[in-house]
């Protein structure tokens, strides 16, 4: 791991922070929800969603970040995960590196997911140095879309595309790409318009 990359990014109600063993139920629990993983192919039993952690962990180990561990301060432990992934499947915009998301159902529409997306997008510019950072998902989910669009993401129509991880057919193959430059982001922060990251 990169000893320049923090290990925990802080803003005002939340810590990023590496993940624990005591994160590895509650995780499950919001794998096996089927409201959470509505825009997911499936649900996870416990036995993938560790797997899943493990891979998330070597992320970590091989890039100095990834997906962190989002715990709420003087409040829930573990809510669920925000961060970056490093996205490397076949497609027009790949290789890239993507933000994303996934908090338990019951912590939803409190801004928590908003917050901490700022925090990562100002470590992946201003810390990382990334001249890009992408979002996707199914056009349905639009609570997603939402939010890329408040954090100043931009769709086109013409970014569409086919997630070669899923089949032929498969009814959440069709994604939609949103993108954010560091010039972008750069403009952002002159309005102003941000979450302070401490």
């Amino acid at each position: 791991m990169n000893p320049a990359y923090p290990h925990v990014l802080r803003t005002e109600r939340l810590l990023l922070r590496p993940w624990r063993k005591d994160d590895y139920a509650p995780f499950a629990a919001q794998s096996a929800d089927p409201k959470v993983m509505e825009f997911f192919p499936k649900c996870l039993d416990e036995e993938e969603s560790e797997r899943l952690i493990e891979r998330i962990q070597e992320h970590f180990h091989e890039h100095g970040y990834g997906w962190w561990a989002v715990e709420v301060k003087n409040g829930p432990a573990f809510i669920g995960y925000v961060g970056l992934e490093h996205s490397n499947f076949e497609a027009p915009f790949t290789p890239a590196v993507e933000i994303g998301w996934r908090l338990g159902s019951e912590y939803w529409d409190e801004g928590y997911a908003h917050e901490a997306a700022e925090a990562v997008l100002a470590f992946g510019f201003e810390q990382i140095g990334l001249e890009e950072i992408v979002a996707f998902t199914v056009p349905a989910n639009e609570r997603s879309r939402g939010l890329m669009e408040r954090l100043g993401m931009r769709y086109d129509p013409a970014d569409d595309f086919e997630h070669p991880r899923l089949p032929d057919g498969h009814p959440l193959r069709h994604h939609v790409l949103y993108r954010l430059s560091r010039h972008q982001w750069i403009r952002k922060q002159e309005t102003g318009d941000s979450i302070q990251v401490c």
